[in-house]
């Protein structure tokens, strides 16, 4: 059966709707636990990092199926981190400065979220030679 098969894309729609169930709840729990910005600036940024994981761990060592890893981030990440949420934060800011620290907290955090994920997905992977491949 390849994954062209109605039944195979049938099973990963579904996969990707519990994913996405299970970050956007956690975005609302997460979002009940602190205010509006810093409960987005942190879902965004933890999500950043668990992409990185995911997108580089299949770079380094493919152990993640492709279907792993598009429940992971189409489904569970792509519905917890919220872009929408964040510009509106932005837009709705009371002054210029609460916007410039709304964009540079998600954007630099969530750079520096997929910094360290990249970095726990080279641990992950273990030592490499100067080519990439495993040592």
């Amino acid at each position: 059966m390849t994954d062209a098969h109605p039944i195979v894309r049938l099973e990963t729609l579904a996969l990707i709707a519990v994913g996405g169930f299970a970050g956007s709840n956690l975005r609302f729990f997460v979002m009940g636990l602190f205010p509006d910005v810093p409960s987005v600036v942190l879902v965004n940024a933890v999500g950043s990092a668990v992409l990185a994981v995911v997108v580089y761990e299949a770079e380094y060592t493919g152990h993640l199926t492709s279907r792993t890893r598009l429940v992971f981030t189409t489904g569970f990440l792509s519905s917890l981190t919220t872009y929408s949420t964040f510009a509106l934060q932005a837009a709705l800011a009371s002054s210029p400065l609460a916007v410039v620290g709304i964009v540079a907290a998600n954007y630099g955090l969530g750079v520096t979220g997929v910094l360290v994920g990249r970095g726990i997905a080279r641990r992950i992977a273990g030592p490499r030679s100067a080519g990439g491949e495993p040592v």
